[in-house]
């Protein structure tokens, strides 16, 4: 069912893309994560299987999007819902409005469910988390930091440890209710 729903929308999930071992047992249960902003990403962290896009491949968002999703999550009935993205470094705001626009589409669309986001390091601008936080009630927020700073260069070719903890430290700044 969850396939069925996820495909009729036009959507994508990390479960596919990134081949998570576990998307029988998430999937079975009505559980998955939804990865917005397309299935290509511009960073190209060394232990993702996202496929890599450049400017050459890479296609407008979609507007629709935040809606879709707001849709899957009503038919499979979900009271916790995780969304997370691809890096799209090329955009001006790195997607933090579509993020905004996912949120609140969520928020209209399944008022009880809990949003979970687990967002890209938006490049250290702290501006641009404020724009994904403004305005919406979201639960959690994540950000993976994945591995140790020495190893950055290697595996998360683009990101910065400290970066990481900015976001982190600023988005519980932005809202103190975040967990």
């Amino acid at each position: 069912r969850t396939r069925e729903v996820v495909k009729s929308l036009n959507l994508v999930t990390v479960c596919e893309e990134a081949l998570c071992p576990n998307i029988g047992e998430c999937w079975s249960h009505h559980t998955a994560t939804f990865m917005i902003m397309g299935d290509l990403c511009t960073r190209r962290c060394s232990f993702c299987s996202v496929r890599d896009g450049s400017v050459a491949n890479l296609g407008e968002l979609d507007p629709l999007e935040p809606f879709r999703v707001a849709q899957a999550i009503q038919k499979l009935a979900l009271q916790h819902v995780v969304v997370t993205s691809v890096n799209r470094d090329d955009l001006e705001d790195m997607g933090a409005d579509h993020f905004n626009r996912t949120a609140r589409a969520i928020r209209l669309h399944n008022p009880q469910t809990n949003i979970e986001f687990l967002i890209p390091d938006m490049q250290g601008k702290r501006e641009l988390l404020r724009r994904i936080l403004i305005d919406v009630e979201i639960a959690i927020l994540n950000h993976n930091v994945e591995t140790v700073p020495r190893l950055y260069r290697e595996v998360r070719p683009g990101a910065s440890f400290q970066r990481s903890l900015n976001i982190l430290r600023w988005a519980k700044e932005f809202n103190s209710r975040l967990t």
